[in-house]
């Protein structure tokens, strides 16, 4: 099945693409709009091609306060609901963010963490949808933001391949990446699993990216060249600020390290393409050996074995050719060590 083309904003997600790096404001802003407009700022002289925050309300969200993971503990988070009312900002601040997006040349994409929220995100105009990992499993969710036919990016964090394939299923019509992820706040590298991102992409003909949680500035680059077409990286403006995800992220000197190197490793790859290049040209005709006259040669000369000579440079005969050259007569005369041309055979 050909799969719909994705597009964010003015960019079209692929391989022939640079690879679309997001910063993931999420709610490192505190709840507070004024900061999340430092991080927007901070987001582009880094140099990404996105920003992306978290819609919620803790009200609609939470069911058991209580419901803490392990990562939010060790931030000293003990009741989930007062934690994420913290840090909500209403539509009226979720307006201005997706503004000030525009304005300084990036992206703005949202996550939306409730049905009851996608009618009011609808009215603001998010480049693309995404969805959180826990809500790969929450059809009702990702059909509301698949109708309007806004590109969707949908993680995929402690989900197995056939939940991946199920949810894919879904939306045949619908133009949706998918992101690798490990749901563990940092990520060791080693647990990075980014094989995962090729076994995503043959499952599912979709573009497939990498939402990274670890705390390196690298991964990126290695997602690149595991197949990622796109990144998410979380942006703070103090790793050792409180709340649950300041610990996790990178700072904006860190961020715009980890775009440098991921820009760098989509030059390093190339392609795809096997041939030489332009800078191995001079290397190649001077290094290669080529079939020369091994002694001097008459017009005539029925060519044997031991006339012939395999040197450097590469301005004759390939020696892979040899062979077919044995036997076959000279049409010119030949000095020692000349090279043996197509030209100089009957």
């Amino acid at each position: 099945m050909t799969r719909p083309e994705v597009r964010i904003g003015e960019r079209s997600i692929g391989p022939a693409s640079p690879t679309y790096v997001i910063a993931e404001i999420g709610v490192n802003h505190d709840g507070s709009v004024d900061r999340g407009l430092e991080l927007i700022a901070a987001a582009a002289e880094a140099g990404v091609d996105a920003v992306k925050f978290q819609w919620f309300e803790a009200d609609r969200l939470v069911g058991d306060p209580t419901a803490v993971a392990a990562y939010q503990r060790r931030a000293r988070i003990e009741d989930q609901s007062a934690m994420l009312r913290s840090l909500e900002i209403d539509a009226a601040g979720m307006e201005r963010l997706v503004g000030a997006s525009h304005d300084a040349g990036l992206d703005a994409i949202v996550t939306v963490f409730s049905t009851e929220l996608v009618k009011i995100a609808k009215t603001l105009p998010w480049d693309a949808w995404k969805t959180a990992s826990p809500d790969l499993v929450h059809r009702p969710l990702l059909a509301a933001l698949a109708e309007d036919g806004r590109p969707m990016l949908v993680s995929t964090g402690a989900a197995d391949l056939e939940e991946v394939r199920r949810t894919d299923g879904w939306f045949p019509k619908s133009p949706i990446a998918f992101l690798h992820c490990v749901s563990a706040y940092p990520t060791p590298e080693a647990e990075a699993s980014l094989g995962g991102i090729r076994g995503i992409a043959a499952a599912t003909e979709r573009p497939v990216g990498y939402s990274d949680h670890t705390t390196l500035e690298t991964t990126g680059g290695l997602a690149v060249a595991a197949g990622a077409q796109l990144l998410e990286k979380h942006l703070t403006w103090n790793r050792n600020a409180e709340g649950p995800d300041h610990a996790v992220s990178l700072d904006p000197e860190g961020l715009a390290n980890f775009v440098n190197f991921t820009r760098r490793s989509f030059a390093a790859l190339g392609n795809g393409e096997k041939k030489p290049l332009e800078i191995e040209l001079d290397v190649r005709s001077v290094a290669r050996q080529s079939v020369r006259a091994a002694r001097e040669l008459r017009p005539g000369d029925i060519l044997a074995a031991s006339d012939l000579a395999v040197k450097r440079p590469a301005d004759g005969l390939e020696p892979w050719r040899i062979e077919e050259i044995v036997g076959r007569t000279l049409r010119t005369g030949l000095e020692a060590d000349a090279p043996i041309r197509e030209e100089d055979l009957v």
